[in-house]
């Protein structure tokens, strides 16, 4: 919420953070939800959802590179990508880079979003939906994901945290409807929340789409904004060594994309399917029931 010029974060419940606001450039009030995208001198642009931080310019490559370099290099030879969601345009800018992928379906709800995104946070795209290989759908993810006949290699659902409008793309018949339309030895990923703060979304997420995937597990970032601990993202495959892929030959994949990266590093990407005890122990106790 906005008080006196400083917005204050309200996901957790008696734990926070704010943010001074230099200047408000667009903010929308309806009955369903409280946008605001605004300058901060410390992240600059900022943009907010009910109360949650949704993305900021200075910290957004963390969660982007993140959500997208580890699908694409894992898999090693994807060649068609579906964004759920994703209307800020990052995810695009940074799936774009990989010129093995011929075709990217991104799936957003509201075109309004694209539109505001382009306008508040283009920095964000940088572009990416000028690229010939991208294909705009103006639908439900969930919807699109249940009546598709198109395949692809990989899918990442850049989605908000599951309240509201969001919580669809956490739903049983969401997984299913991804499991429907992803290939044999596909990827599935998807933001998850903060595992320290939001443990009960983790394990939901390994029962549902444990239904669907046999290999479910997930891996993790540290994005500054995203308070209370790293950020989790899910993962599910049919094939458990996409997870497993050497790190001499993530190193030599990543050579031969011939781009720069500003968090993702091979490395990194072996590192951080590494959990700390407590999701590891989480996750024990959803196998055990």
């Amino acid at each position: 919420m906005l008080i006196e010029q400083r917005y204050f974060e309200t996901l957790h419940k008696g734990y926070g953070q704010y943010f001074d606001v230099s200047k408000v450039l667009f903010e929308q009030k309806t009955q369903q939800w409280h946008l605001i995208i605004f300058d901060n001198p410390t992240f600059g642009r900022i943009m907010a959802l009910d109360g949650v931080i949704q993305t900021t310019e200075r910290d957004e490559f963390i969660y982007h590179e993140m959500l997208t370099h580890v699908p694409l290099f894992s898999h090693g030879n994807a060649k068609r990508v579906l964004i759920i969601g994703g209307g800020d345009g990052g995810m695009l800018r940074e799936v774009v880079k990989h010129q093995n992928v011929e075709h990217i379906t991104m799936v957003e709800i509201d075109d309004a979003v694209v539109d505001m995104c382009k306008t508040y946070l283009p920095h964000h795209s940088n572009g990416a939906y000028q690229d010939p290989r991208v294909h705009l759908v103006i639908d439900d993810g969930a919807h699109f994901v249940n009546t598709t006949d198109q395949k692809f290699d990989v899918i990442i659902s850049d989605c908000t945290d599951p309240v509201g409008p969001g919580e669809v793309l956490f739903s049983s018949d969401f997984y299913a409807g991804c499991k429907r339309c992803l290939n044999d030895s596909g990827i599935f990923v998807a933001q998850n929340g903060v595992a320290f703060m939001q443990i009960d979304e983790l394990t939901t997420t390994a029962k549902r789409l444990g239904h669907y995937l046999p290999d479910v597990t997930f891996y993790n970032a540290a994005v500054p904004t995203y308070i209370g601990g790293a950020m989790t993202f899910a993962w599910g495959s049919d094939n458990p060594q996409l997870r497993q892929v050497s790190l001499e030959t993530l190193s030599e994949r990543f050579k031969n994309a011939h781009f720069q990266t500003r968090y993702y590093t091979p490395a990194l990407h072996a590192a951080s399917f590494a959990l700390p005890a407590f999701i590891e122990q989480a996750l024990a106790s959803v196998d055990e029931k």
